[in-house]
């Protein structure tokens, strides 16, 4: 693993422009499209394309980010419940669409998110593609508690 490198799913979605948050083995990013309000991407960096290849390292790394990921996000969006898809069926990288799931709606920026799935599994195809100036005020809300959010 190059840690200067970004690997292609890092680079698909955004990575360093779209980053949150970033270890040693893996790379937090704003989803450009936002199923519901903070949706994102954790991506594995090192090079694997199966869960089980994931490192003691990337597993013990893993376990740290999810609870930073999740008092962040209950913190920007106060989600009910989180789902964590890995669908890596076009993207090879070992990596988790990581959706926030609440009842109704949320607000940013005169964007409105709704949780078109709720209470059944997340609608995908229901995401809303925000405008730049929306998107920059979420990743400035996430940074800001996300460095709240530490230990």
């Amino acid at each position: 693993m190059n840690p200067s490198m970004a690997n292609a799913t890092e680079t698909k979605f955004g990575d360093p422009a779209t980053r949150l948050a970033q270890t040693d083995c893996w790379t937090v990013l704003l989803r450009p499209k936002q199923p519901t309000l903070g949706s994102l991407v954790l991506i594995c960096r090192e090079p694997v394309t199966s869960f089980a290849e994931v490192s003691a390292q990337g597993y013990a790394e893993l376990r740290e980010i999810v609870g930073r990921i999740e008092s962040t996000l209950r913190e920007v969006v106060a989600y009910e419940r989180i789902n964590y898809l890995m669908l890596m069926m076009v993207d090879a990288d070992v990596h988790f669409h990581v959706i926030p799931r609440y009842e109704g709606s949320r607000h940013l920026g005169g964007t409105e998110f709704r949780d078109a799935g709720w209470p059944g599994p997340p609608a995908l195809d229901a995401a809303v593609a925000p405008d730049v100036a929306t998107s920059d005020a979420l990743l400035a809300q996430l940074r800001e508690a996300w460095l709240r959010c530490a230990g």
